[in-house]
């Protein structure tokens, strides 16, 4: 399992690689592993996915003025 650091790290690059369609694109990955029973990759896409949606809703760190 991967550590929740990394989970977050790799949310983040994704948006800067993908902007907007970034959860499109891990929710994506994350139904291909499934169907390949991949199930730990599944997971860990799943819970990038989440970080996607929360660094989404509140914003990038340091936007307030």
């Amino acid at each position: 399992m991967i550590e929740d650091r990394e989970v977050w790290a790799c949310a983040n690059m994704l948006i800067k690689q993908h902007g907007g369609d970034a959860w499109l694109v891990v929710s994506q990955r994350a139904d291909e592993l499934l169907e390949q029973g991949e199930i730990e990759g599944h997971r860990t896409f799943l819970r990038i996915l989440r970080r996607i949606e929360d660094l989404e809703r509140t914003g990038p760190v340091g936007s307030l003025h």
